[in-house]
């Protein structure tokens, strides 16, 4: 960076952002020896022990060296709460400091984008991409892969009280499930992670990490990338600052933005692309009007409630005493397995609020440990908690700058709970949760009610103490919305709508959020951006 202006020489690609999408795109774009990439990153190094210990997200979450610090604005639905926002602030994003599980949704989720007007992003044109990537413990079948670069693997420890709960649930009709994805995740489970034999797998280990030792690319860390430099409604490179310098990145093939659902809406409003009131409002200037820029916000709620149990080991009683942290470190320490292998979910369910619902809308993360609130201590008694949430919920948000300052955070509202339909899923989904804790199979272990508590009954009960114990699973997307109508960002190709040589490639381009959790699909959506970058063909499947 010896000029202070022009990044030296000029790039094919430039990425904006190395998080989960940007290390794919990194990669499959730099098999090609003769194009020159830059891949812009405004965190930095992944080179911290707890990121790569998988039981380490507790550790950065809210830590001000791998996390963003975020916050979302007051929730009416959640009686005013504002709610911790993590977004990963290191080499791979959130697959860093994320909950490691590996989950690719159904297939209706696809077929639905398909369905309205994105041609090519069925499911039977996606999981080529899903298989492309896996290497899955199970080696190569008709539904999963075998050497891609993204690890899958079974989880490295078990509880008998999980056990106990699968066989709760049979008898209220959620059957055992031995495979999440195959496009019909019904039924129960233990998850599946992106690890490596107990050490966390994220995009940077598996895709970027590999590509760093070719000569065509380049990685720069802590680069702040403030706007997107345009010419005749064509972008021709990036603005971003570092170490108190700014720099101009240019790219004579396209800009690619990858900073996710939250910062890539966010990098077009300060290019001056969206709702023109707002940014004149802002004193940014108008270059690209573009209604639907960080509208369409998704997330996943989850109704947190908490079972005392008996006769029973968790986490809680292990972690509670300093021979049990001691015997918890010395079993990683020697064979990388037990609580520290942990993902912050073990077991799932996937199932329906009402018999009506095509497909399963609820999702189950079932965990050994509870607290009063996530980052809390653990309680001092044995507990586990039975985490609720909507997958496809239709309260929908927004997030918008709030100021010329590139630096600022954006104005971020999820909107939960805002709709009857979600709050009449909320309120099924807590009866339900209490009705599969009474089942004979968990007798012995005598479930007592905690959060939100047997005292709240009544529906109009149940909606409040939903907006007390709900919480982000951390899913947000949808805010670059793929599509052909007039709230879309990207077309199918993910190219920004009325711009040349600009696309979206991030979870932001979602249309409609996914049943399940959203790192998968992410790196499934960078790997079919990137063949269309280079313009290969659809992929197929491999076996």
């Amino acid at each position: 960076m010896a000029h202070p202006e022009i990044m030296e020489g000029t790039y094919d690609y430039v990425i904006v952002g190395a998080g989960t999408a940007g290390c794919v795109l990194a990669n499959r774009l730099t098999e090609d020896p003769n194009v020159r990439v830059l891949l812009l990153e405004a965190g930095g190094s992944d080179a911290y022990h707890w990121v790569h210990i998988p039981i380490g997200y507790l550790y950065c979450i809210g830590n001000p060296r791998t996390d963003w610090l975020m916050k979302t604005a007051s929730e009416p639905g959640l009686n005013g709460r504002s709610l911790v926002y993590p977004r990963g602030k290191v080499l791979g994003g959130c697959s860093s400091v994320n909950g490691m599980i590996y989950m690719r949704g159904q297939a209706a989720d696809y077929d639905a984008w398909r369905q309205m007007g994105n041609v090519g992003w069925a499911w039977d044109d996606v999981l080529p991409y899903f298989l492309k990537s896996e290497d899955g413990f199970r080696g190569a079948a008709p539904m999963h892969g075998e050497g891609g670069a993204w690890k899958v693997e079974r989880q490295r420890l078990s509880w008998e009280i999980l056990h106990a709960v699968q066989e709760g649930a049979k008898e209220f009709g959620i059957p055992p499930r031995e495979d999440f994805n195959d496009g019909d995740n019904e039924g129960s489970g233990f998850f599946e992670v992106n690890q490596k034999r107990g050490i966390r797998w994220s995009t940077a280990r598996g895709f970027l990490r590999p590509a760093m030792k070719r000569p065509n690319l380049r990685v720069v860390t802590h680069a702040n990338t403030e706007t997107i430099l345009l010419e005749d409604k064509r972008a021709t490179g990036v603005v971003f600052e570092r170490a108190g310098l700014r720099y101009r990145a240019m790219a004579e093939g396209e800009v690619l933005l990858a900073a996710g659902a939250i910062n890539s809406p966010k990098l077009l409003e300060h290019a001056g692309i969206g709702r023109p009131a707002h940014l004149r409002d802002l004193g940014i200037e108008v270059r690209h009007a573009l209604d639907g820029v960080g509208g369409n916000l998704q997330d996943h709620l989850q109704l947190r409630t908490v079972y005392r149990v008996r006769h029973a080991s968790t986490l809680n009683t292990q972690a509670n005493s300093l021979v049990g942290k001691a015997a918890i470190a010395l079993q990683y320490l020697l064979t990388q397995s037990g609580p520290m292998s942990m993902a912050p979910s073990q077991f799932g369910m996937f199932t329906r609020s009402d018999p009506s619902k095509a497909t399963p809308d609820l999702e189950y993360h079932v965990q050994p440990l509870s607290t009063d609130r996530l980052g809390d201590p653990l309680h001092p008694f044995p507990a586990i908690t039975v985490s609720v949430c909507n997958l496809r919920p239709d309260s929908v948000g927004t997030c918008h700058v709030t100021s010329a300052d590139p630096h600022a955070q954006p104005d971020i509202r999820l909107n939960y709970l805002s709709t009857e339909s979600d709050r009449v899923v909320a309120v099924k989904s807590l009866r339900q949760a209490r009705r599969i804790m009474t089942a004979r199979a968990l007798a012995r272990f005598t479930p007592e009610e905690i959060l939100p508590g047997p005292a709240y009954q009544s529906d109009d009960d149940l909606v409040e103490q939903a907006g007390n114990i709900g919480t982000t699973i951390f899913h947000p997307v949808g805010t670059c919305k793929m599509g052909n109508d007039a709230a879309a960002v990207v077309a199918p190709d993910l190219k920004v709508r009325g711009l040349d040589r600009l696309r979206v490639v991030d979870a932001s381009i979602m249309p409609r959020i996914v049943s399940g959790n959203t790192a998968s699909p992410v790196v499934m959506i960078a790997e079919k951006a990137a063949d269309m970058i280079r313009g290969n063909g659809p992929a197929t499947s491999p076996h």
